[in-house]
């Protein structure tokens, strides 16, 4: 389901949350929001007002997720609205803001929404978990002797 943010919505409903994420920025809470999406194997969008830093390499490269800058001209939640408008699948659609206008907006189009508290609940707990690739057993207990003497062969150093 490909999901839209609220980008400032949600970065300052976190910050306001906590004095651990008081610092947080906008390029970090994108790094972030992107390696969840790509946990949970989703892409989305994140709108933000205005135009950004003048630097916008931070925000390149972040995995499943596009970063917006939406300009002087208008507002993200414009923007969100006109996304939810245009999106074909609204029902597979997932908006994050806990902007009223937008989740009605959403709501109208049948797609899903989330407050911005809740998806970074969500967002926090899935990161946190433990899991992921088991180590091979030979990482810690080392090669075999047979394997050493086949190494050491391969790389010259047989005696």
């Amino acid at each position: 389901m490909p999901v839209v943010i609220d980008g400032y919505n949600l970065l300052r409903s976190i910050q306001k949350r906590s004095e651990e994420f008081e610092s947080l920025s906008d390029v970090q809470l994108c790094k972030v929001v992107g390696r969840y999406l790509k946990l949970i194997g989703e892409n989305g969008e994140m709108i933000f007002d205005g135009i950004g830093p003048p630097d916008k390499s931070g925000f390149d490269n972040i995995s499943n997720l596009e970063v917006f800058f939406v300009g002087t001209n208008t507002d993200a939640d414009a923007v969100i609205e006109d996304k939810i408008r245009a999106n074909t699948a609204p029902k597979r659609l997932l908006v994050v803001s806990s902007d009223q206008r937008l989740r009605r907006s959403a709501r109208a189009r049948k797609a899903m929404t989330e407050k911005s508290e809740v998806f970074w609940d969500d967002v926090q707990k899935r990161l946190s978990r433990k899991g992921g690739t088991k180590e091979p057993p030979g990482k810690r207990h080392g090669l075999s002797e047979s394997e050493t003497e086949q190494w050491l062969k391969f790389f010259g150093f047989e005696e």
